[in-house]
């Protein structure tokens, strides 16, 4: 009996964490230039980029719609007292390279923060100004 039980609470974990997963955000965008994201350089494309839920960290998958190309990446939880109105992508321009910096989405206050690239660093302590790019998303759920 302890065995049937112990099974089925399994079942319904792993069903909750399931259906969790499935309702996850994805968002469409359209990237006009390479760049950086953690320490992988990745074309201009068309992307789909969604969350990877694992324990209590995050990683994102990067899907290049246009080439055979995806990336998965750590990153970190960030919080904006403004609730963003659009889902957008938030770059770091320094020089001619561009750093994915942060991901939100509309409605929620919550988005994801990725870690400065070795490049990045080494970049922004010859030219301490970074500018910040937007690039439009699209939610698809």
């Amino acid at each position: 009996m302890k065995t049937l039980r112990s099974v089925s609470i399994v079942f319904a974990i792993l069903l909750a964490a399931s259906a969790a997963h499935a309702q996850a955000p994805v968002l469409r965008a359209a990237i006009p230039f390479n760049f950086v994201v953690e320490n992988h350089v990745l074309p201009a494309g068309n992307y789909l980029l969604a969350d990877q839920w694992l324990s209590s960290s995050s990683l994102v998958s990067f899907r290049d719609l246009d080439e055979p190309i995806t990336s998965v990446t750590g990153s970190n939880s960030c919080y904006t007292n403004e609730t963003p109105k659009t889902s957008k992508l938030v770059f770091r321009r320094i020089g001619n390279e561009y750093f994915l910096h942060q991901i939100w989405i509309a409605g929620e206050n919550t988005g994801r923060e990725f870690p400065m690239s070795k490049l990045e660093v080494q970049m922004a302590k010859n030219e301490p100004r970074a500018e910040e790019v937007i690039v439009a998303a699209l939610l698809t759920r």
